[in-house]
């Protein structure tokens, strides 16, 4: 995973890199400049030369990167105009050493092609207007990581213009900002404005906060992290407990998961989904198949008696099917957990909720099920509701603590015979399950979602995967993981219930093979994730499903596996 650094540990990370090391602070900034350049042809498809581009620069550091930038791009046949908000005798440091040089070409008589033009005190007047016109790409150097307040109006009337001139020229304009859309905060996912809206970021050693996190993120386009000199042991050293999840974490899960000459069924992992119920016997196919997709050696869907048939006519034919006790009502019933102790000696993970309908009978099977678990257990959907508004006293088992009683508020029982590590608690809400965990209707109780993930993992001592926009992923050690996989085309029925057996499906194959939990969960999240994004291109938003998600796993696995 890579770490998430703040704007404060960024500026130390720049500092011991120039003093640990003697790098000059003008070689990072000359860096960082070339690095954009790259991004700038890359996006283009190939060589930039004949472009216009408009360069917006401030006084500050960030702004240094743009005049920097803008002779790498000048250099490389393009005609660029660097509108600096701002004086040159205002800029400092590397800045100024920058922007001298700028000025020094800007001023050379007479003027020559390709044309290099600064201009200071700039401001949306009509010749800004006539320039970003006819522009072709405007790259945002203007603030970067440095701001702290909100910007004035009139750069709320600059951004609003540049997002009238990417309308009206819409796939012949690029938009592209140096390390952060001006406007935002580094160190906030709140939505500030007014902001730069970028097709493109290119962001410098680490992400910042305000990069991966909505919804300033979504300011922010696609989003690049380039080296520029640091160290990499800069990064990783530090202590920040905020990380997003890249491509690698996923590629070396399936690498250390893999199938060796002598893999089995059973060395594979064995999934234990407790699920569906009359009503809702769809949401246990659709767990069952994504396990069994997941390369898991076997799966077993428990369901209520009056569900099993219905079950089975529709699951993949590899997968297992067991009527349990039930209500009169078609759900689960409590008698059920003596009837499956024998699949809970057997199952490397249980996944239990999904379709299993809410009453007295089937919570107390729930906490029961979740106290006296012997594996790893993933809780989604109604196994989540079952379990809230109440007071949770839920983590790993710990000898002498808790009640028996099934009916109390949730307390972890004794099982001297289940090591600790080996039944893990994997919580998997969406925002309104969370707030009925938090027992809350207040929305403010999860506007920090990073805060909220972290809080409730350590206090209850659970993996915590909080869906909606960019998944977050907590753990009792206060770590969070942000994935950056996934779009709104997930935001559809059934695809809680695959993601949910995608990480059961891993979670097992982890506990068959002695991996770490919580990077199993956060490699599921991230290849479902992956998977409908592979969906969304072949099929859309509008018409994609959960099971084109499940289907879609082969080409996510592939796509990692050609990493390798």
């Amino acid at each position: 995973m890579q770490k998430v650094l703040t704007a404060e540990q960024m500026r130390e990370v720049d500092r011991l890199t120039t003093e640990r090391y003697g790098i000059p602070s003008i070689l990072l900034m000359e860096n960082a400049a070339h690095a954009v350049a790259r991004i700038v042809t890359e996006k283009l498809g190939g060589p930039i030369r004949g472009n216009d581009i408009v360069v917006l620069c401030g006084p500050g550091n960030n702004g240094g990167d743009g005049a920097a930038l803008a002779r790498i791009l000048w250099s490389q046949w393009c005609d660029v105009d660097v509108l600096l908000f701002g004086k040159v005798s205002e800029t400092c440091g590397d800045a100024r050493t920058n922007f001298d040089i700028l000025k020094n070409l800007s001023n050379r008589e007479p003027p020559f092609w390709p044309a290099l033009l600064l201009y200071e005190n700039a401001c949306l007047d009509d010749r800004l207007k006539d320039q970003i016109s006819v522009a072709t790409i405007v790259i945002d150097c203007l603030f970067g990581t440095g701001l702290s307040r909100p910007l004035d109006k009139s750069f709320a009337d600059l951004f609003e213009y540049v997002n009238d001139v990417a309308a009206k020229k819409a796939g012949k304009f690029l938009r592209i900002a140096v390390d952060l859309p001006s406007g935002l905060m580094a160190d906030s996912a709140d939505d500030f404005d007014p902001a730069f809206n970028a097709d493109v970021t290119v962001t410098f050693t680490a992400p910042k906060m305000a990069n991966i996190l909505p919804p300033n993120s979504r300011k922010c386009g696609e989003l690049y992290i380039e080296e520029i000199g640091s160290p990499a042991e800069m990064v990783s050293d530090s202590d920040s407990q905020l990380a997003v999840t890249t491509a690698t974490d996923a590629c070396e899960w399936l690498r250390t998961s893999g199938f060796s000459i002598d893999s089995y069924k059973n060395k594979r992992g064995h999934v234990l989904v407790i699920a569906g119920s009359e009503s809702y016997s769809g949401a246990a196919v659709l767990v069952g198949d994504a396990a069994m997709r997941s390369g898991v050696g076997l799966v077993t869907i428990a369901t209520p008696k009056s569900s099993k048939n219905s079950i089975a006519e529709r699951v993949l034919p590899e997968v297992m099917v067991k009527g349990v006790a039930e209500t009169e009502s078609g759900a689960v019933a409590a008698e059920a957990f003596q009837e499956l102790q024998e699949l809970f000696e057997k199952a490397d993970a249980v996944a239990i909720g999904s379709g299993l309908s809410q009453n007295d009978s089937t919570r107390v099977f729930v906490r029961e099920v979740v106290e006296r678990r012997k594996s790893p257990t993933i809780v989604d959907a109604d196994a989540l509701n079952l379990l809230s508004p109440f007071s949770l006293q839920i983590g790993r088992p710990q000898e002498g603590s808790g009640s028996t009683d099934p009916t109390s508020s949730v307390s972890i029982v004794n099982v001297p015979h289940a090591p600790a590590a080996s039944s893990e608690l994997i919580f998997t809400p969406h925002e309104g399950e969370f707030m009925r965990m938090l027992g809350t209707t207040d929305k403010d109780a999860i506007q920090d979602r990073v805060a909220a993930v972290r809080e409730f993992s350590q206090k209850h001592n659970v993996i915590l995967v909080l869906k909606g926009e960019r998944v977050l992923i907590g753990e009792p050690g206060g770590q969070i993981a942000v994935n950056p996989t996934g779009n709104s085309g997930l935001g559809k029925a059934g695809n809680g219930d695959t993601l949910t057996g995608i990480i059961a499906g891993f979670v097992a194959q982890a506990a068959a093979t002695k991996i770490d939990i919580f990077a199993t969960v956060v490699a599921a999240v991230f290849i479902a994730g992956m998977a409908g994004d592979i969906a969304e291109k072949k099929y859309g938003k509008r018409v994609m499903t959960a099971s084109d998600v499940r289907e879609c796993l082969a080409e996510a696995f592939a796509h990692c596996c050609d990493q390798l």
